[in-house]
């Protein structure tokens, strides 16, 4: 199994209404679950369609919004039963390399934003690092990066 599959999280519920929006209640704490994050984007199903965004909150519960688009295009409005399936998007800290990971422990400010950021601005960091070809370019790389997000730069 891999770490993929032991952090999805899979419940059933009925999709909630507020006003004009709808959503998906999360019946647990992404932080407990995924770890400390400014925002949990997230990758899943929803009644075996797939679905991608970000969770929001109320300050008490979290939860998955589900446009319009969307929902026309999978036959789903408030009130109906759904299945979900949901993970956390990009790049993971345990799936980084060990050095990537030790600098951005060493650094809590730039770990928390590199945990913020958008998986496309996540991707864009670990591409550039991982196409070093010497250890020394690399070593270079990871310390500019961990600059970078301290200085609050979502890229390069």
């Amino acid at each position: 199994m891999t770490t993929d599959e032991r952090s999805t999280q899979r419940f059933k519920t009925i999709l909630m209404k507020s006003g004009s929006r709808v959503f998906i209640p999360i019946p647990f704490d992404p932080n407990a679950v995924w770890g400390v994050k400014q925002r949990h984007y997230i990758r899943g199903t929803v009644n075996s369609y797939g679905v991608r965004g970000s969770l929001g909150s109320d300050g008490q519960q979290y939860f998955l919004p589900l446009g319009a688009a969307w929902r026309r295009g999978c036959g789903l409005e408030a009130g109906d039963e759904a299945e979900v399936a949901l993970s956390p998007e990009g790049p993971q800290s345990e799936n980084l390399s060990a050095d990537v990971v030790n600098a951005l422990d060493a650094e809590p400010q730039a770990k928390t934003f590199f945990e913020s950021l958008a998986t496309f601005y996540r991707n864009t960091y670990i591409k550039w690092i991982e196409s070093a070809k010497r250890p020394e370019t690399r070593s270079a790389r990871i310390q500019e990066m961990i600059e970078l997000l301290k200085a609050g730069k979502k890229q390069k």
